[in-house]
């Protein structure tokens, strides 16, 4: 690398470095509510009598929900339309997710009356001349008969709770009218005037979705046909503070165009979400030390250059989140510390190849100890692009078709995966060209990591191991655990979580820890037999059903409260049927699709051989890995989703590798039989597959083991599916491609012209 290049370079990476680190010391994180505590609810708009629930109508319904969320008084909170119907509302801090919902998914079709008199029972929906007949809220048991709606919601231009300490009614909700509004206001009040004291039609009625919630009458002092001048009213009704400021924010916020309903809801404590922040922070820094030390161990000065820019890479993929406004979610985080695997693998890749150059160019190396480097820099790039764009392409696919954690998982590994590139790429091949300049360097070629093949590598060279001559045993082998897997999931069936069946799961904490028999108990003899009770040696309890209404959730709590005591939420996910069936589509297409994108880009890089030897390992590491989980009994939720793409990713990404020496060794196989050249494939990049899973796996047993039950069971999923896609590889991919080639063998190439030299030309 030339001296202008080394600087061009270095500069780029200062740049990057430098704005990286000033988005990090200036712009906090956006951090999702499971993360930081609070309630998401997703509602979806409904068609109404006259008009239709439109991408444009749900925006006219957004508006509305905002300025009912901003009279809830939440700070910061976030409302985005999603598809056409969908609202996503994002209320940080808020942990009654009930209030929440019935206050900003109420229609809240505000109606002043004309009150025309008493009537002897209730009546249906209103006439046609908009007259009705509603309950009387100062009079249980009483009806009244009101006129036509004289004036509407739209005319109330500010409305706010007060509470009334001058006449002694509590908390109000003191209302003022636009200029039109005003008047009617005043003939409306004018005419109920005229009516004599005692005449409900004196009265007039202040109708909130068709139910009265307030009815005052004229006082004696107001004169016939005068009205209340000046544009306001107020709202009686023996109001708490609380009702009173939602009732107000109701009022302000205005009618929704259409009718919500709400399918989903879910609520995170702060203590959780904190919980969930440290947990994942101490796994995230361990895992990460001992993978810069295992490193460092193998490579040595080569290897704490890499665990340099490692650190580099941390801070860089880090500040593009913040950047993007990506929203940084438990299952994100787990996603961003999991991307360091794909990091690490790069450059295991550029030293493992470097140590094979150097080895080739004996003294030379020695001399100039930037060639070898420089040569594997350009040598590994074919197959680091193939395996960063088949995770890219899981990653993408993630964002695009799922929802929720999911799709922030998606962003934050797809950020980790261009990340790791450049960091490898750039910083890593920087540092070690600036540091194999050194004079005290290039005098002790050994203390670089790269002079020395290594013991496993020195093995498997002296003796390579010959798998290919027995795939068939292999691949009988495989289909074996494939059949076990498959029979686990017939047998045993999948536990789906409420993601994708509908309901609602509960977390509850209690004071003392909770026997679990003594807490299911309590769940079915409160009428609930079907409940999924699950506890923990700290006194968490988590109940699954499928009833999602409040009073449920209140029997349940009573129930639990009768054997542990006094519990208190910490987290309420709810899941309306609809959405449910609507994830579980969308999983499985996300699911399809990734393999249809691996097996075409596979297919256009390789061979169709090729290409088919990598996805049916792949899909057997899936399968393995739903199977695993079905005979544990764990549950199958959004989350596990996030794992299992991860691992389609993974699991392509190393067999990209090894079918990429397999070709680059075919192209100078000068003669050489397929098989041996499948198993010299197979030992020159063993070492990079042991170090890489290495890497992977101590951030994965930090995040089992620290990362609490949130990820405890994305961190199986991923440590089975780690381990898996390593020797799907070896017995299950290179068997596989060789079988398919043999059989399939690929065209001989045309031979290429040549040009016939002339006597005495000059060449």
């Amino acid at each position: 690398m030339s001296s202008r290049a080394v600087l061009w370079r270095a500069l780029l990476a200062l740049a990057v470095v430098a704005l990286s680190l000033w988005i990090t010391l200036t712009t906090p994180p956006r951090l999702g509510l499971d993360l930081r505590g609070g309630t998401r609810i997703v509602l979806q708009t409904e068609d109404g009598p006259i008009t239709r629930a439109d991408a444009a109508a749900t925006d006219r319904a957004l508006e509305v929900l905002r300025k009912r969320v901003d009279g809830l008084g939440v700070a910061e909170p976030s409302l985005a339309r999603s598809g056409e119907r969908r609202i996503i509302v994002e209320l940080p801090g808020l942990r009654d997710p009930r209030r929440a919902a019935e206050t900003i998914g109420r229609t809240a079709q505000l109606t002043f009356h004309a009150v025309t008199g008493e009537a002897k029972g209730p009546a249906g929906p209103a006439a046609a001349d908009g007259t009705r007949v509603l309950a009387d809220p100062d009079a249980p048991g009483r009806f009244l008969a009101l006129a036509a709606p004289a004036l509407t919601g739209d005319g109330v231009e500010n409305a706010e709770a007060a509470l009334d300490t001058t006449n002694a009614r509590g908390w109000t909700v003191d209302l003022s009218f636009r200029d039109r509004a005003a008047g009617d206001w005043a003939r409306i009040t004018g005419a109920a005037a005229c009516a004599a004291p005692g005449d409900p039609a004196r009265r007039v009625a202040i109708v909130l979705d068709d139910r009265i919630v307030s009815a005052p009458g004229m006082q004696n002092g107001v004169p016939c046909g005068a009205g209340i001048g000046g544009g306001s009213a107020q709202i009686t009704g023996g109001f708490s503070g609380q009702e009173a400021r939602d009732l107000a924010a109701l009022v302000q916020g205005g009618a929704l165009p259409v009718p919500v309903t709400t399918v989903e809801q879910s609520t995170v404590g702060p203590t959780l979400g904190a919980e969930a922040i440290r947990a994942s922070a101490l796994a995230a820094v361990i895992g990460l030390a001992c993978t810069g030390l295992f490193v460092i161990v193998v490579y040595r000065l080569l290897g704490l250059l890499a665990t340099v820019a490692l650190l580099l890479y941390g801070l860089i993929s880090y500040a593009a989140v913040v950047a993007l406004g990506a929203t940084l979610t438990l299952p994100g985080l787990a996603g961003f510390v999991l991307a360091v695997g794909i990091a690490v693998d790069a450059n295991v890749l550029v030293f493992e190849r470097a140590r094979e150059e150097y080895a080739a160019l004996g003294r030379t190396a020695a001399r100039d100890l930037r060639r070898p480097v420089t040569t594997a820099f350009g040598k590994v790039w074919s197959a680091v692009a193939d395996s960063h764009i088949t995770t890219l392409l899981a990653a993408g696919l993630l964002f695009v078709f799922a929802t929720g954690p999911v799709k922030g998982f998606g962003v934050t590994l797809a950020i980790g995966v261009v990340t790791s590139l450049l960091t490898a790429m750039v910083v890593t091949r920087l540092l070690a060209d600036l540091a194999l300049r050194l004079p005290a360097v290039r005098r002790r070629p050994a203390v670089t990591g790269i002079a020395e093949l290594g013991r496993l590598r020195t093995r498997l060279t002296r003796r390579v191991p010959r798998l290919t001559a027995r795939r068939r045993r292999w691949l009988t082998g495989c289909a074996g655990l494939l059949l076990v897997a498959l029979a686990g999931i017939g047998v045993r069936g999948m536990e789906f979580g409420v993601e994708f069946t509908g309901g609602r799961v509960v977390q509850y904490a209690a004071d003392r820890p909770v026997d679990a028999d003594a807490a299911r108990a309590a769940v079915t003899a409160a009428g609930f037999p079907d409940a999924v009770v699950q506890t923990t040696g700290e006194g968490d309890v988590s109940v699954r059903v499928k009833e999602t209404g409040d009073g449920e959730q209140r029997e349940i709590r009573e129930a639990l409260t009768g054997v542990a005591g006094p519990v208190t939420v910490e987290r309420d996910d709810l899941i309306g049927p609809s959405l449910g069936s609507e994830l579980r589509t969308h999983a499985l297409l996300a699911l399809g699709l990734a393999v249809a994108a691996q097996l075409l880009y596979l297919t256009v890089r390789f061979r169709w051989t090729y290409a088919t030897a990598a996805v049916a390992a792949m899909t057997q590491d899936v399968l393995l890995v739903i199977g695993l989980f079905a005979w544990l009994g764990k549950p199958v939720d959004s989350v596990f989703l996030a794992a299992l793409l991860t691992v389609v990713g993974y699991s392509v990404n190393d067999s990209v590798v090894v079918l990429d020496r397999l070709r680059e060794l075919r192209r100078r196989g000068g003669g050489v039989p397929l098989t041996d050249l499948a198993d010299r494939a197979v030992a020159q990049t063993l070492p990079r597959t042991v170090n890489t899973g290495m890497g992977a796996l101590f951030v994965l047993v930090a995040l089992a083991v620290l990362g609490g039950d949130s990820l405890t069971d994305f961190s199986v999923a991923l440590l089975a599916g780690v381990v898996l896609g390593m020797a799907s590889t070896v017995f299950t991919a290179i068997p596989l491609a060789v079988t398919l080639e043999t059989r399939h063998p690929a065209p001989a190439p045309a031979p290429t012209p040549t040009k016939r030299r002339r006597t005495g030309a000059v060449v």
